[in-house]
């Protein structure tokens, strides 16, 4: 069995040989040269092709590195936006870094605030999966018990505030995470039916704000969306 350890140069490296710098139109001239290949000359077709399995390997870390991008962004997306956000006399009582809270209620506690970040491009349409997650941190931080300022922070408000002040059914938006649907029934049962009732009732609880000018990084369309 071949186990191959590289860096990121040696995986861009390897990809590259094999990819070109259009992988379509690689794909597409390898499909073209294998037309009428057999097992006789299918061995030295692959290799011209570049298939080799260091090629895989490279690729196979690629996709294990990139699993790490968007805990990365959201790392260092917070970090950054700290010097904004911290005013005199603030302090950091505790951080969430990492994939989710990581046993802490919030991305960031200080001795005068909480906060959720949300680093994803709201592209308008249908996005009910970003709309389901911004809903449950907006639920989360209006129902807190705290004396302290509550944020929601999100990379431009446009989307957002358009979706929280729209008629999206709530049964629908906690369908698929039980516990925020649980917390959400205990609570207030059928008293709010459509996303927008809780979010008129509650919108003074929360301050929605934009950070999209402390990370303007984010702001690419070539950017994936990430949490």
């Amino acid at each position: 069995m071949l186990v191959v350890v590289m860096d990121l140069a040696q995986i861009t490296a390897q990809l590259q040989r094999f990819s070109g710098t259009d992988l379509t139109a690689t794909l597409a001239d390898i499909e073209s040269k294998l037309h009428g290949v057999n097992a006789n000359n299918l061995g030295s077709a692959l290799l011209t092709a570049g298939a080799e399995r260091q090629a895989l390997a490279a690729a196979a870390a690629l996709k294990q590195v990139a699993g790490q991008v968007n805990t990365a962004i959201h790392a260092l997306g917070i970090l950054l936006c700290l010097p904004y956000i911290l005013e005199a006399g603030e302090t950091v009582e505790s951080l969430s870094l990492g994939a989710g809270n990581t046993g802490r209620k919030f991305d960031l506690e200080t001795n005068l605030r909480v906060a959720e970040f949300k680093f994803i491009r709201w592209r308008g349409g249908s996005e009910s999966i970003r709309q389901n997650s911004i809903f449950k941190d907006f639920f989360l931080l209006a129902e807190a018990e705290t004396g302290k300022r509550k944020y929601l922070y999100v990379l431009g408000t446009k989307e957002p505030l358009k979706f929280l002040n729209g008629g999206r059914n709530i049964t629908s938006v906690v369908s698929l995470n039980s516990k925020v649907g649980n917390q959400f029934r205990a609570k207030f049962g059928d008293s709010f039916r459509r996303v927008r009732d809780y979010y008129l009732a509650q919108e003074n609880k929360v301050t929605v704000a934009d950070i999209s000018a402390w990370v303007p990084e984010l702001i690419t369309d070539d950017l994936d969306d990430t949490d």
